[in-house]
């Protein structure tokens, strides 16, 4: 513990000689101390009187940021779950640093309020010193301020980690902060924070934009579902209202840059169009250019924004209930028309999960990642009787395991202090009535495995910190790409759950083995072109299509016709339109390309016109000469090796085969 002699001694030298080496305090500590000393007239050693505004003036600022309390409460919920053990209190000022609301461990917010844990308390550098609000509201960036850098020793007990809360043009709103003894610090508390600032901007903007027309967009397509989405809003004429400040830093653009102007003027893209799409193919993002730049960027989007709209919540990430309405008016159920064509394994798992789908029978599915594991729980969900209930997603790969207990079961009502008088329902609840999809089950830890087994057992959940159960009512769905039978024999995976969950087992076929493989390629490619355009798949693109093994399954199919599609020259695919990275299994060398590409995806010889025949002659007779060295064929035609890997495809010239030319 530092001695309240040692901390004053260190303040005062680094005041006085702020450019010392020997201080080694960071340099806005040092503008932090000095303010605290000269402009404040703080001593480090004497705490002054705690500075509370009255009852009144703490009303009146509630009400003035009540959009922010709003926006704030269920991320200060979702930090406090994240970092609950660690004896930390979430805390939200407003621009002056008066505390507006906090969350915390009752224990520790009691034992702290002598400190300045109350509503109404001021935290501004001028009468709590250097500390994580007060700080960051001189500095406006996210900090931590951890110990010894406090200036008043009072305060020298804890860890702050605070970020500002900023609106869409930049102006201060409020500070969201965690404080915690600094003994129990968690890792990276500063980076939860800050990823709880962005979703509390997020739903700022759309409270501010509610009604009006919204555009979301991301680089990566995998982002359009995360925090740092960039969110425009447009009027009917499809003029830019705002952006969030996530759109502006991805575009590289002030405020004043982008409002009141079209938005095809940033985008080449029509908003009608790209709404027409996101109707069209749910969350899939469409690929979009950056009119001024080139630039490639992934967007959907949206008729009205609202926080609470749950199509926006599907691109946040949130599990929102899906319905029947959703899937529209069509003579096949949803499950069915996962089937494209005719093939014996679909038809199978479709028909047997169709004659148990009202009756309480634990469904497993197995299959190859990208195989459709969770389209087929989903279809599952929607061809029931309770497709208008939930339908909760749960991958038990991707949650944390310090997260993942209060993920599924959730805290009751009262647990911290100022925790919302509902509680948080946990994902097992949210299920309650519905269905309930655990992916990558075979990943689930094995502490929580005994746990998730109870609760199957006994159809019913308690709540961390509770003692009253709840009861469920759930369809199970599990999926897994894993050997269940080999992780029980391991001991990685409990056998009595292994039994509770696997009531009925089917298995997805890999999309290499998929008789309907055409069909489903069609099937795709309509998903992927844009509303706008007919985009067609010719006979030899086919083929190679049809004949490549899909290591990836759907889902690098799904990839691979995105691209060519937004890459396209015309309405026709072909099979110059293939990533030149197509024919290369994953690992192998790049000299083992041109043995790898005929026996891939062989053009079919009797496709071939007559000027593409002559061209297959021409360049067999360049092979022969070269001895079939493919470097220096490419050289001799001025070519890249993968264009001329992908002639040999469409013309059919086999490597493998080439002492029979």
């Amino acid at each position: 513990m530092i001695s309240v002699h040692s901390h004053c001694t260190r303040i005062r030298g680094v005041v006085r000689s702020p450019l010392s080496p020997s201080a080694h305090v960071p340099g806005h500590i040092t503008d932090s101390w000095i303010r605290c000393s000269n402009d404040y007239q703080l001593d480090p050693a004497l705490a002054r009187e705690l500075y509370v505004v009255e009852r009144q003036e703490l009303l009146a600022r509630q009400e003035t940021s009540s959009v922010v309390l709003r926006a704030a409460r269920s991320e200060m919920t979702n930090l406090f779950q994240q970092i609950a053990k660690s004896d930390y209190a979430i805390m939200l000022t407003d621009g002056d640093g008066v505390l507006l609301n906090y969350f915390g461990d009752p224990g520790f917010t009691h034992a702290a309020s002598r400190s300045g844990l109350v509503a109404g308390a001021v935290w501004s550098e001028r009468f709590q010193g250097t500390n994580g609000m007060g700080t960051c509201l001189q500095e406006q960036r996210p900090i931590m301020i951890h110990q010894g850098d406090h200036f008043l020793y009072r305060n020298t007990g804890l860890t702050c980690a605070g970020a500002p809360i900023l609106d869409w043009r930049g102006q201060l709103l409020a500070v969201l902060d965690a404080s915690g003894e600094v003994h129990r610090a968690p890792r990276h508390v500063l980076e939860l924070v800050k990823m709880s600032v962005q979703e509390i901007e997020n739903r700022i903007f759309m409270t501010e934009f509610a009604g009006a027309r919204l555009f979301v967009f991301h680089p990566r397509p995998e982002f359009v579902a995360t925090l740092s989405k960039g969110l425009i809003a447009v009027d009917a004429d499809c003029r830019v209202l705002g952006a969030s400040r996530n759109a502006l830093a991805q575009l590289g653009i002030a405020p004043e840059d982008i409002v009141g102007q079209a938005l095809d003027a940033f985008f080449n893209v029509s908003f009608e169009s790209l709404l027409r799409a996101s109707i069209k193919h749910g969350p899939t993002p469409a690929v979009v250019f950056d009119a001024r730049h080139g630039r490639r960027f992934f967007a959907c989007a949206l008729a009205g924004a609202s926080a609470e709209n749950p199509v926006l919540q599907t691109f946040g990430g949130a599990a929102a209930p899906v319905t029947m309405g959703e899937v529209g008016a069509k003579s096949r159920a949803p499950l069915e028309r996962l089937q494209c064509g005719p093939d014996a394994v679909m038809e199978h798992n479709i028909r047997t999960a169709l004659r148990i789908i009202e009756r309480d029978v634990a469904i497993l599915l197995y299959g190859e990642t990208g195989t459709g594991k969770e389209l087929f729980a989903k279809g599952i969900h929607l061809s029931s009787k309770r497709a208008h209930q939930p339908y909760v997603a749960i991958n038990c790969a991707s949650i944390p395991e310090s997260l993942i207990e209060s993920e599924l079961f959730g805290y009751k009502s009262g647990a911290f202090t100022g925790a919302s008088k509902d509680g948080q329902r946990g994902k097992l609840f949210q299920a309650n009535g519905g269905t309930l999809f655990l992916d990558e089950i075979g990943d689930m830890p094995m502490a929580l495995q005994a746990r998730l087994l109870r609760v199957l057992e006994e159809r019913e959940v308690v709540p961390l910190g509770s003692e009253t159960a709840i009861k469920l009512d759930i369809r199970l769905i599990s999926a897994t790409h894993c050997d269940l039978p080999a992780k029980i024999a391991s001991g990685e995976f409990r056998e009595d759950l292994y039994y509770r969950i696997q009531g009925l087992t089917l298995t997805l076929p890999p999309l290499r083995e998929r008789g309907d493989r055409q069909e489903l390629i069609r099937f795709v490619l309509q998903q992927e072109m844009p509303d706008d355009a007919l985009v067609t798949i010719d006979d030899p693109l086919m083929a190679a299509l049809d004949r490549h093994p899909w290591p990836g399954n759907i889902r690098q199919l799904r990839n691979v016709l995105r691209t060519m599609v937004a890459l396209r020259d015309g309405d026709a695919l072909h099979l110059d339109c293939l990533p030149p990275d197509f024919f290369v299994p994953a690992g192998s060398a790049k000299e083992d390309i041109a043995v790898v590409l005929p026996e891939l995806a062989p053009g079919p010889l009797a496709l071939l016109n007559p000027l593409e025949l002559a061209e297959r002659d021409a360049l067999i007779r360049q092979l022969k000469l070269s001895r079939w060295n493919l470097s220096k064929v490419a050289r001799q035609l001025n070519l890249s090796r993968n264009t001329l890997y992908r002639k040999l495809g469409r013309l059919d010239i086999t490597i493998a085969a080439r002492d029979t030319y």
